[in-house]
């Protein structure tokens, strides 16, 4: 009989293992500790599994589990004995244990530092990466307990389970032994078993979401008997589409006898269905939802695109409800986009998918695009579907995908699969919130080095229904750690388009070098003005006069695509006034043609009033006159030398509102598709901004909007690329610059450096400081001798500051530190503000402290408030601020800046995420826009930056391998000619926050 001493944990229910976890085929699990109340299951479990597998387990036939081995499996102390299942439907489909041993074998408790590991997965479910997963998990636990290294005994025959340990990336070390291969592996991660972690992790999730785009069959729950309503209007544009799976009409409400609806098989619930529900589209009420997600769940369905609204949108309620819905679908191993979801688009030809509102699905093309809000989402779809004036042709859609409150799939879920999917060349994001910074970040330098990522990024304030992980850094900040990573990050949804229609039209620019050509003088002006402000470097712009020929254009655009001095070329045109004035299709085959004869560089058209010329340049066939054939010319008039590249440089975040930046003129369509409806579906949404409008600083897309830019789409030949063109100069520049920092950013990530190793580091000695530090409290702000300390161990030397409560200890510190010195006032409202007059420097004498110091304390008040300092004087420089800060969402950031105004007022501080690279430290000191003044700017002396990118790496090391030091500040730092000089640090100690990135893989919890 169980007793209350069995039952007694040394330790509560550690709930914080409980994890959802993506398997390797894209369904989910659960994974949780095992308690004594799941006796039941584990023997309805172990009955499961297969006499093979049983015997690999325990080495010997073993039918059925004694009561003695299901009281031994499920009573552990979660210290030195601990279990994991993984479970689907409340039902374990895998364990995992591990119990303490000592050098002998035997069971043991701490100090001893190894365990024996040991699985069990059932048959059906063998596979699918549910042991990998598993592992990840168990491994964690045991380091959380204080153990090290792993031991498993394993029959020669069961490969699986051999591959599994093997595959982890741990450090191993193997043996055989009495017919039994022996593994032993530390637990500590290893920079490969992070890798195969994430690559995992990878293939996981991009699968999950591939099940959703692309799935085998549909069921449409809540499609009402009449026209109208959300779920008759998703059936019908799923229908229309041409989806070739099995599709399925479902509504409780349908009369017994109720066969179909519009041609599409009908029937009362889900578990009607004969036949597998790969994807399950919700339209009904919230209140109805539970019921739809069990019957889903019990009939096998893989995935939910849940369009009903009434979640956290909408309050507290709405909150509670929508965790809800997340635990019920991921305990049937289903994941959810939505809710409150505008749904989703799948183009390829062997899906034919518009599972979502949008009256018309966007041409095919090689663009995935992905909006968290519905109504920007159906803006966006607008502008991709109109042929005259969007993204038109082979550069239409391959994917997208409306996330709504994200409750489940993520925008990172989506990237995942966008990283290796064939169909899609560049990814286009609009996002309201990121969740979880730290993780985006990785995936999206991953995914930058291999396509273009465009994101517009919302404001920073979080939409109702948005789960966002709190951060203390600026938004400016996150959104430059975003451009680091390689993100293309422009400001408004106009831009997104702009930029992703180049980018997924012509090839990158190899510089910033720009040929303007075209038919208006003033035109090209503009245009040469506008790639200065954005930091391009024009040449002057060759006027090809009104009278321009579509000859002239081919000519000297020809000869401006092999002139070796151009990296890009934008050309200008206006009505041609004339007889020899070009048709305007005439005047796209042969800009058309002349690209093509040097594909490998970007070309764009600035149209003005020539509507027709958009036209045909997004035309299907070729009407190219014989006279564009010809021979290109010699001379299209002189040419002036590129001037230098200006010194002020746009600001790469800097948000503006001008009126080209908006759309004007239009309109968005058939909106009652998708909003301000009555119908047999209530409560169901369509997009978490539809209701309120665009969030603060967008555009609003129900507004009347502007024609985005056309394409030459006239059919080119194999390999040629779409010339895009676009109604202003300043919004062809602009898509061009984004090109060119990021085709930069390519060729830098190709070798982004090294993080240097430093013989003077002294790591351990550090670790054991700050160890003794952190047992003085939960955290604190350290005092200077134990921050100069700490610092020293990194090489980082503080000038020694010491303390001058009264004039004759302030005579003393000076005498002991030699004159000159700096007299400082210390208290807060003073520090670092030499502008208010408490810092006196250059005191060649005694006499000269005695009346600085009397003068500091008539102005200021009594030493005890001001807390003065002497401390020698450091040579003359560049006065800079050093910090890193651990950020619980973004992770370790380092910035850099300079001193005073410049970062304090300006905000002039450049952000690289830790740890740092030689490369990157280099990019961080040049980064700011007074960088200049680094540099010798206007006569004045270089300074030793080499020495300041050495400081920005140690600190970075220090930070990196001490998650501890959650804060450091280093100010000033003085930066002359030959070193550096700390004058002022302080740092802050805490417990490290959790690093969920290093940890094993799980989905957001809820």
């Amino acid at each position: 009989m169980q007793t209350s001493a069995d039952r007694q944990d040394r330790h509560q229910y550690p709930a914080h293992w409980e994890a959802d976890v993506v398997l390797r085929d894209g369904g989910t699990a659960r994974i949780r500790p095992i308690t004594v109340d799941d006796a039941d299951r584990l023997v309805s479990f172990y009955e499961q599994v297969s006499d093979e597998s049983k015997y690999y387990r325990f080495f010997a036939p073993y039918p059925r589990l004694s009561a003695k081995d299901v009281h031994r499996f499920t009573h552990h102390d979660f210290v030195d004995r601990v279990g994991l299942a993984a479970t689907i439907g409340g039902e374990f489909i895998a364990t995992v244990r591990y119990d303490r041993i000592g050098a002998d074998g035997l069971p043991a408790s701490a100090p001893a530092d190894e365990a024996e590991v040991a699985f069990l997965v059932q048959d059906a479910h063998q596979g699918r990466g549910v042991a990998s997963a598993l592992l990840e998990h168990i491994a964690a636990v045991a380091r959380e307990r204080g153990i090290r290294r792993f031991a498993a005994e394993v029959l020669p025959a069961n490969n699986k389970m051999i591959k599994v340990f093997t595959d982890a990336g741990y450090t191993q070390k193997r043996s055989f032994e009495d017919g039994v291969v022996r593994l032993e592996f530390d637990l500590e991660p290893t920079d490969r078993s992070l890798a195969v972690q994430r690559a995992r992790e990878q293939r996981a999730e991009a699968r999950s979401v591939r099940r959703l785009l692309a799935p085998g069959s549909v069921a449409v729950v809540g499609v009402g008997r009449a026209p109208g309503g959300v779920g008759r209007s998703v059936l019908g544009n799923i229908r229309d589409a041409g989806y070739p799976g099995r599709l399925h009409a479902v509504n409780k409400a349908f009369p017994e006898d109720f066969k179909e609806v519009d041609g599409v098989p009908a029937h009362r619930s889900v578990r009607d269905i004969g036949g597998p529900v790969d994807l399950a589209v919700v339209a009904v009420p919230a209140e109805h939802v539970p019921a739809v997600v069990a019957e889903c769940g019990e009939h096998g369905v893989q995935g939910l695109v849940v369009l009903s609204a009434g979640y956290a949108e909408s309050g507290p309620e709405g909150r509670e409800r929508q965790r809800a819905l997340v635990r019920a679908a991921r305990a049937y191993g289903m994941r959810i986009i939505g809710p409150n979801a505008f749904g989703i688009i799948n183009t390829a030809p062997d899906v034919r998918l518009n599972a979502s509102l949008a009256p018309e699905p966007p041409r095919p093309g090689r663009i995935g695009l992905f909006a968290q809000s519905g109504a920007i989402g159906i803006a966006l779809l607008s502008r991709l579907h109109r042929r005259g004036g969007g993204v038109t042709g082979t550069t239409g859609v391959s994917t997208f995908v409306s996330a709504g409150n994200r409750a489940d799939v993520s925008g990172n879920d989506v990237l995942q699969y966008w990283y290796d999917d064939p169909e899609t060349d560049v990814v286009l994001m609009y996002l309201e919130s990121i969740g979880n910074p730290r993780k985006f970040t990785r995936l999206a330098r991953r995914t930058a080095a291999a396509k273009p990522l465009v994101v517009v990024q919302g404001t920073g304030t979080a939409p109702p229904g948005h789960a966002v992980r709190a951060t203390r850094l600026p938004y400016a900040t996150v959104s430059a750690l975003l451009r680091q990573a390689g993100v293309i990050r422009v400001d408004t949804i106009t831009e997104l388009v702009d930029a992703g229609l180049l980018l997924a039209r012509q090839p990158l620019p190899a510089g910033p070098r720009v040929a303007i050509l075209g038919n208006s003088e003033s035109l090209g002006v503009l245009t040469y003005d506008r790639c200065l402000a954005e930091g391009l470097r024009p040449a002057r712009p060759v006027d090809l006069t009104t009278g321009a020929s579509a000859e002239d254009f081919h000519r000297a655009l020809t000869r401006a695509l092999a002139d070796d001095t151009n990296d890009a070329v934008v050309v200008t045109a206006i009505p041609a006034i004339g007889e020899a004035s070009p048709e305007e299709a005439e005047l796209a085959e042969a800009l058309r043609s002349a690209a093509a004869t040097v594909p490998g560089k970007p070309v764009l058209v600035v149209h003005v009033e020539l509507g027709g010329l958009a036209e045909a340049l997004s035309a299907a066939a070729s009407t190219a006159p014989a006279a564009v054939a010809k021979t290109p010319g010699t001379d299209d008039g002189p040419r002036t030398p590129a001037p230098p590249e200006p010194l002020g440089r746009r600001d790469a975040w800097s948000g503006r509102e001008d009126a080209s930046s908006r759309w004007e003129g239009g309109s968005l369509g058939r909106r009652d598709a998708w909003s301000g409806r009555q119908d047999a579906s209530p409560g169901v949404g369509n997009g978490s901004s539809a209701a309120g409008g665009a969030p603060p600083g967008r555009e609003d897309p129900r507004r009347p909007v502007e024609r985005p830019p056309a394409a030459v789409a006239a059919a080119p030949p194999e390999g040629a690329h779409l010339i895009p063109a676009y109604p202003a100069a300043e919004r062809a520049v602009r898509a061009l610059a984004e090109a060119v920092r990021y085709g930069q950013w390519r060729r830098e990530a190709a070798d982004p450096g090294k993080v240097p190793e430093y013989d003077d580091i002294d790591e351990k000695g550090a670790a054991r400081l700050i160890g003794e530090l952190l047992a003085r409290g939960e955290g604190l702000t350290i005092p200077d001798a134990q921050t100069c300390e700490l610092l020293g161990r990194y090489g980082i030397p503080v000038r020694r500051a010491l303390p001058a409560p009264t004039p004759n200890t302030a005579a003393e510190a000076a005498r002991a530190l030699g004159y000159p010195v700096a007299l400082k006032a210390t208290a807060p409202h003073l520090r670092h503000r030499a502008d208010l007059g408490g810092v006196r420097l250059d005191l060649a004498d005694e006499e000269q402290l005695l009346r600085a110091y009397a003068e500091l304390t008539e102005l200021f008040g009594p030493p005890e408030e001001l807390r003065p300092v002497v401390q020698a004087m450091a040579p003359r420089g560049v006065d800079t601020v050093v910090r890193a800060v651990i950020d619980p969402a973004a992770g370790a950031v380092l910035s850099f800046g300079l001193a005073g105004a410049a970062s304090q007022l300006l905000g002039d501080m450049a952000h690289r995420l830790i740890p740092v690279t030689d490369r990157e430290a280099t990019s961080l000191v040049r980064a700011i826009r007074t960088a200049p003044l680094l540099f010798g700017w206007r006569g004045s002396t270089p300074v030793d930056t080499p020495a300041l990118e050495e400081l920005l790496l140690r600190v970075s090391r220090l930070v990196d391998d001490h998650p501890e030091v959650v804060a450091v500040t280093l100010e000033p730092v003085v930066v002359a000619p030959h070193g550096v000089s700390v004058l002022g640090a302080t740092v802050r100690l805490a417990p490290p926050p959790a690093r969920d990135d290093l940890g094993p893989r799980t989905l957001p919890a809820y």
